[in-house]
């Protein structure tokens, strides 16, 4: 197609442009970055997020973030706000106005209203001399970036910029509350997210279908048991009842020969397998499946076997 060079061409200038301008952003990581996060921290009431046209949009994302993560927030329109939604905010809530000019008119009536009632308002902008930035408690500033649309006009890399810095504030504050991946769970029960964050114990095969062999048991009866299963492994196990070893379809291939039958469980086995707890998520063990090439985990509790799980189990839950 003539128009393909065209447009990557144009796609490779606006991610140019939005990364030179997103690399800028090291420098609003000072002081009063610091002073707006502990102000966010030190806050009783709840996080409003504030803003018009575009920077609504970005504040929508941002106050969600925020809420997921474990800083209560919500979003109000700074147009509705003049007509009822200032009603909303409480003293000891604060507000966070973005504004890439820091001079949009429809965010006066919410810096008259943090004013009257000593409300905290943070600022996020690019221009220190506008009427947001001077009458906020805090002001985040940021370099004013030079667009990534041709004519410098629709909010692009300003947008990017505004984004990246709500990411900052709610990841800086996640880490501060120490908030903990069980907590990110119970505030996202549905979705692929949701599934993601189930522990083993809710996905895991019971113990009755687990594929165990005892550590002198002959590989003519553990190849009965392991095919029986079906997870394309089987655990072996000694006097306590402890997982000490395994025996995968690899190991078949790479051990058979015509003894292989008579041979114990002990002789053919992997020692000290890969486990996994019954509270590790669904996608931690993912993770550590991929990193450890392996297709079946056991879950255990001190060693001893309380179910398992295969990777397209896991897989299927999370597509």
């Amino acid at each position: 197609m003539k128009n393909n060079k065209k447009i990557i061409n144009s796609a490779n200038r606006t991610l140019a442009r939005e990364l030179s301008s997103i690399k800028n952003l090291k420098s609003t990581f000072n002081l009063n970055f610091c002073r707006a996060v502990n102000l966010i921290y030190n806050t009783k009431g709840k996080v409003v997020i504030t803003g018009v046209g575009k920077s609504a949009h970005i504040g929508n994302k941002i106050s969600a973030t925020l809420t997921s993560t474990g800083t209560a927030s919500y979003f109000v329109h700074a147009t509705e706000a003049s007509h009822g939604d200032l009603g909303s905010i409480k003293k000891d809530d604060c507000v966070i106005a973005i504004s890439n000019s820091g001079e949009t008119s429809e965010l006066n009536n919410i810096i008259k209203f943090t004013k009257r009632f000593n409300i905290k308002l943070i600022s996020i902008t690019s221009n220190s001399k506008s009427i947001l930035h001077k009458n906020a408690s805090v002001g985040i500033l940021y370099k004013k970036p030079i667009e990534a649309c041709p004519l410098n006009l629709a909010p692009t890399s300003s947008t990017s910029m505004s984004m990246i810095i709500g990411d900052c504030i709610a990841i800086a504050l996640l880490e501060l509350r120490g908030f903990k991946s069980n907590e990110f769970k119970r505030l996202h029960p549905g979705g692929n997210l949701g599934k993601d964050l189930k522990n083993l114990s809710e996905v895991m095969h019971p113990k009755k279908e687990l594929p165990l062999a005892k550590l002198h048991e002959k590989m003519s009866k553990a190849l009965i048991t392991m095919t029986k299963m079906s997870f394309g492994c089987i655990g072996v196990i000694n006097k306590n009842e402890q997982i000490v070893g395994i025996i995968t379809d690899g190991d078949l291939r790479r051990k058979l020969n015509s003894k292989f039958f008579e041979k114990k469980a002990s002789e053919i086995m992997t020692k000290n397998p890969t486990l996994a707890n019954k509270n590790m998520l669904v996608g931690e063990a993912i993770n550590l499946m991929n990193t450890k090439k392996i297709t079946s985990l056991f879950i255990c509790d001190k060693k001893k076997p309380l179910g398992i799980v295969h990777i397209h189990d896991l897989l299927r839950l999370t597509s």
